[in-house]
């Protein structure tokens, strides 16, 4: 499920996307497919078919895919820009219904910018299945919490702590793991006898991605607003002075995240 995304904003963040990727862990996910007996993927909240387009270079030719979504307007924006092919299928489909995912016959779910959304009872649901099935997982670009700027604000801190703290919130699955996705699923798959493997994944931002950054930062007033721990007005200065420093010399912006892979052992 891609709720309350849009083509524009993930067409803006796809090329920081692609460059922050661990290109090592696209490696392990490449080999792993090429030694599976079923050289298939699903790929699950596909948006507009980033991944499919980050990894399908990287895969065996005969790979088949499944790109799946809850927005048909994104699925058609994902067929549109992908194309149609013997080894490509499109499928509406809304995530909460998570016992009818179609893992028999795939070697690996894909998922990227997605878990950070997702519930741990979520989580948990989905571990069991690709257990069950012998699925691996490649999940990338989860936000880990870290936001950076090369010149500061008094309050970057504090806007960052109460967005975090927004980002638990329930976006579709129950009360999200936000931040702490990534260790959650980590954990969750050791302890489900898979071998896990990390990489660290943030986006480095410059006055050559103003519209990205624009748009990220617009994207802070609301939740923030929402915990309700900062006036109004303080929280319009803080992003006034962010926006205003986006081509100033050396400005600069780091957000964390980080890529998973794993498989059962």
């Amino acid at each position: 499920m891609s709720g309350g995304f849009d083509k524009e904003w993930l067409a803006l963040r796809e090329p920081v996307d692609s460059a922050a990727r661990d290109q090592s862990l696209i490696g392990d996910v490449s080999g792993f497919i090429s030694q599976s007996h079923f050289p298939a993927v699903i790929d699950i909240g596909c948006g507009t078919g980033a991944t499919w387009r980050a990894l399908s270079s990287h895969m065996p030719s005969n790979t088949e895919w499944l790109l799946l979504d809850h927005d048909p307007r994104l699925l058609a924006e994902a067929k549109d820009r992908i194309g149609s092919a013997q080894t490509i299928s499109y499928r509406q489909f809304d995530l909460t219904e998570l016992e009818h995912l179609p893992l028999a016959e795939n070697a690996i779910v894909t998922a990227s910018a997605f878990f950070d959304l997702a519930s741990p009872a979520f989580c948990d649901q989905l571990i069991l299945k690709l257990k069950h099935q012998c699925c691996g997982l490649y999940a990338a670009l989860n936000y880990d919490g870290a936001i950076d700027w090369s010149l500061t604000h008094p309050l970057d801190g504090r806007i960052v702590e109460l967005f975090n703290r927004h980002q638990h919130t329930d976006k579709g699955f129950g009360e999200a793991l936000g931040p702490d996705s990534c260790q959650y699923l980590a954990d969750i798959l050791r302890k489900n006898g898979y071998l896990v493997k990390t990489g660290s994944s943030p986006w480095h931002m410059t006055s050559e991605n103003k519209d990205l950054q624009i748009a990220f930062l617009q994207g802070f007033p609301k939740p923030v607003k929402e915990v309700g721990e900062l006036e109004d007005c303080a929280i319009e200065d803080w992003l006034s002075y962010r926006l205003s420093a986006i081509e100033k010399a050396g400005s600069f912006c780091r957000v964390g995240h980080t890529d998973l892979f794993a498989f059962p052992i």
